[in-house]
């Protein structure tokens, strides 16, 4: 490559740079300074605030409900995204088409909509309660708002696009004559998928599991509404500690711990994902 074309190159990637250093790195690293104050006034640094964090089971406590709610959204998306992602690819083009407008249909309204009506749903003169009532199965409302599993499941209806999509472009990728070969060759239709296209598809699986566990981890809206105040994520976390009592360099060191926390798990699915894909191909 020539001199010529590398500054050309580097020219054209110049507005990305700047917007990402404006946007996302200098915010980042203004986080993190406020973050080394050990007071709310900052005016003394030092690691105070870390220590104060980490040294409290409360703060753990939020810390380790926030991941294992991002985990459990996980895992809901998946269970319903890899059936509606294969059906997807086995699909005519004409039902593929409808399919899809179903899947990007969500994107197009907000998630403040979306989480109010799983308020709604979900409430004690909700339609599940209703329905339950009316058919006699039960004598009094249940609780289904304000709980963990209610958060799970709203979380994952909202995130579970960022799912599909990805099993979708990675299941298409499949050339379907591998699925006829195995056929051919007296493979039942669950040996195909266990040992070809679950394979295959497990790079779409990946990029949807890093999706969904980054978003549901920071979904402030939903986590709030749904979970009625009651409960305490990091997200609200933050916005008490910076709103409310207006301690920015504990909110800043809330954030900072939420970020490397995330950061870190998914590091660490990215990287046990490519041993797997690669012990599979191997």
């Amino acid at each position: 490559m020539t001199d010529s074309g590398s500054r050309r190159k580097f020219w054209l990637l110049m507005p990305l740079l700047v917007f990402f250093g404006l946007f996302v790195a200098a915010p980042l690293l203004l986080l993190a300074g406020v973050s080394l104050f050990d007071d709310a006034a900052m005016t003394q640094t030092g690691v105070g605030q870390y220590v104060k964090f980490l040294g409290d089971g409360f703060n753990r406590g939020i810390l380790f409900e926030t991941l294992g709610l991002a985990f459990s959204a996980v895992v809901i998306s998946m269970l319903i995204g890899y059936p509606v992602a294969y059906a997807y690819v086995l699909l005519p083009r004409r039902w593929q088409t409808l399919l899809m407008f179903i899947i990007l249909m969500p994107l197009l309204t907000s998630s403040v909509v979306r989480t109010f009506a799983w308020v709604v749903i979900l409430g004690r003169e909700g339609l599940i309660n209703q329905s339950l009532l009316s058919l006699g199965l039960i004598g009094a409302p249940l609780k289904l708002l304000y709980t963990q599993g209610a958060v799970a499941i709203a979380v994952a209806q909202i995130e579970v696009p960022m799912m599909i999509l990805p099993l979708i472009s990675s299941m298409s990728a499949i050339d379907p004559q591998l699925r006829h070969a195995s056929t051919a060759l007296g493979a039942g239709h669950w040996r195909t998928f266990r040992q070809i296209i679950f394979p295959l598809s497990v790079p779409g699986l990946l990029a949807g599991t890093l999706l969904v566990f980054t978003a549901s981890a920071s979904a402030f809206v939903t986590q709030t509404l749904v979970g009625g105040g009651r409960m305490i994520f990091m997200p609200f976390y933050i916005y008490q500690q910076a709103i409310q009592s207006q301690n920015y360099p504990f909110a800043a060191t809330i954030t900072m711990v939420l970020l490397a926390s995330v950061l870190g798990i998914v590091s660490l699915i990215n990287f046990l994902g490519r041993k797997s894909v690669g012990f599979i191909h191997g």
